[in-house]
């Protein structure tokens, strides 16, 4: 069971000067000039590892997650091999997973995800409430990378509404929610349809985020309605927004579209 410190043939209580060593002297040996194609998969793990190890944040995440979920089986024992027998049991393809992601086989892990339904597969019915968020956030970031933002938008609003219910995540909330607030901004409107997009931002403004994100997501709902022509509401929901932020940006255009319909 390779460890994102095994990659980097480093001990857990490695510094950062000597898990940048490592990286430094692994990733020569997987130059293309050197390894060639077969190198390129490898490179990839390698790179994931040492950008989780060298976050503070994100090698604490990972030291927790890593050591609950794995660390109590031995060496002598497949776990992978145990779990990839039982197909037909959503528990253990819950759990195979989060195996699969920790261990950086991402494509393995998606895989399984989606041949069990993907969003419909409610992996929270069969792993501890901890793992389920763990996991959960993992395959929202590698959704995203595939360009799946809006399958990985739904995740992460469960995530924090979950965490809103009852706090998990703590001081890495912040990073949830910025991951999710950063993709919204650059990548969701031109991954879904408007009347979906409109969904979207309403999920968002019942998870309680300050005032002038709210605002922001109550400008792109009015733009998208106006999309839609449907121009009262449209004009309703700006007003909401300016009442949360009277100094929104960008809204010059939204206003001269309104006006022009209410003359």
């Amino acid at each position: 069971m390779t460890s994102h410190y095994d990659l980097l043939k480093i001990n857990q209580n490695a510094s950062a000067q000597e898990i940048k060593k490592a990286f430094r002297e692994r990733a020569k040996r997987l130059h293309p000039d050197i390894a060639g194609e077969n190198g390129a998969e490898q490179m990839r793990k390698l790179l994931a590892a040492y950008e989780t190890l060298s976050d503070n944040n994100r090698r604490f995440e990972y030291d927790r997650v890593y050591l609950r979920v794995v660390g109590k089986y031995k060496e002598s024992f497949n776990y992978r091999t145990y779990l990839r027998e039982k197909q037909d049991e959503p528990e253990s393809q819950a759990k195979l997973i989060f195996f699969e992601l920790l261990h950086l086989e991402e494509e393995t892990a998606i895989s399984i995800w989606k041949e069990k339904g993907g969003l419909n597969f409610n992996m929270e019915k069969y792993m501890d409430r901890e793992d389920w968020m763990d996991c959960t956030f993992i395959i929202a970031e590698e959704l995203a990378k595939r360009g799946l933002y809006y399958e990985a938008f739904v995740l992460l609003v469960r995530l924090i509404r979950e965490e809103r219910r009852r706090p998990y995540f703590k001081h890495f909330t912040e990073e949830v929610e910025s991951f999710l607030k950063e993709m919204v901004r650059l990548h969701l409107k031109r991954a879904v349809d408007a009347e979906t997009y409109v969904e979207c931002m309403e999920d968002l403004l019942d998870l309680g985020f300050p005032p002038k994100d709210e605002a922001r997501w109550l400008r792109s709902i009015a733009e998208a309605l106006i999309h839609l022509g449907e121009m009262t509401e449209a004009e309703k929901i700006f007003r909401e927004a300016l009442k949360r932020d009277p100094g929104l940006p960008n809204t010059v255009r939204l206003r001269r579209i309104l006006q022009g319909i209410s003359q």
